[in-house]
């Protein structure tokens, strides 16, 4: 079982990016997948959340990134992304994706159990 994170990099203000999270050994839509990102010096923070496609597929987003990120699925290629638009400075960080391993869970999930090893994006002029 293994969660590729991928697609950060350095991107101006008001650019955008796209994260994928790709799954091995696993499929991916069994299971609810978040996007998580961490600063420095703080806690990490879940800023997006998929439900499985055996529970009710529902999506949420945190306040900070509502309206500007979208998380998706592409079930044929095993792979959750992040589409992120309109970034801020405030949104640099390594962005991790998780999935539990409970079939047919919904956000949020009771624990998330598999990590990718992370992607950093930064948004800088």
């Amino acid at each position: 079982v293994q969660l590729q994170a991928s697609g950060g990099g350095l991107v101006q203000p008001g650019g955008s990016l796209t994260l994928s999270c790709l799954a091995s050994g696993f499929t991916l839509e069994y299971y609810t997948t978040g996007w998580f990102r961490q600063v420095p010096g703080k806690e990490r923070e879940g800023i997006s959340c998929i439900s499985s496609s055996g529970g009710t597929g529902s999506i949420y987003y945190t306040d900070p990134v509502k309206g500007r990120f979208t998380i998706s699925r592409d079930n044929a290629k095993n792979t959750v992304y992040l589409q992120m638009n309109s970034l801020k400075p405030e949104d640099t960080a390594v962005y991790y994706c998780a999935t539990d391993a409970a079939p047919g869970s919904t956000c949020p999930p009771l624990s998330w159990n598999y990590w990718g090893q992370g992607t950093q994006v930064t948004v800088s002029s």
